[in-house]
C-alpha cells in the first residue's frame, strides 16, 4: 500500500526522533519539521486512524509495526542518498534536504541497485 508522501516524512521523524530522545510526543514533530501545531495534530490522527502510529493517554506516540517498516524504509533511503550526495561533494545540509526530496520517488528495484552499487563503491 502506497501512503502520501508527508505521511511517510511524518513516520520517519516520528522513528529519527525516538531513535534521538527515547519517546515522542507532538511538540517535538512541531520542531523537527517546523510545521504548525494544527497541521501535525491532523496529521497525527490521520496516521492513527490509518493504523501507523498509537498515541497513550499522555500523548506519547509510539510506531505500530505497519508504521515502523514505512519509516524505515524511509530511513534507510535518506541516510543512503545523504551518504552519496556528500560523497560527491554536495554541502551535507543541501545533501540531506536533497536525499528528504529523492528518497519518495524512486522504486524498490531502483533503490536496492543504487544501494548494492554504493556498498561496491565504498568496499573498495
Amino acid at each position: 500500500m502506497k501512503i502520501q508522501e508527508s505521511a511517510e516524512n511524518y513516520l520517519e521523524s516520528i522513528l529519527m526522533i525516538s531513535e534521538r530522545k527515547g519517546e515522542v510526543r507532538s511538540i517535538d514533530i512541531v520542531n523537527e519539521l517546523e510545521f504548525s501545531k494544527p497541521s501535525v495534530s491532523i496529521a497525527m490522527k490521520n496516521l492513527r486512524e490509518n493504523g501507523y502510529i498509537l498515541v497513550d493517554k499522555d500523548g506519547y506516540i509510539t510506531l505500530t509495526d505497519k508504521g515502523m517498516a514505512i519509516a524505515k524504509k524511509m530511513y534507510e533511503r535518506h541516510k543512503l542518498f545523504t551518504h552519496l550526495f556528500e560523497k560527491l561533494g554536495v554541502d551535507p545540509k543541501i545533501a540531506a534536504k536533497d536525499a528528504c526530496r529523492v528518497e519518495h520517488i524512486l522504486s524498490d528495484e531502483t533503490f536496492a541497485a543504487i544501494k548494492a552499487y554504493i556498498s561496491k563503491i565504498d568496499a573498495e
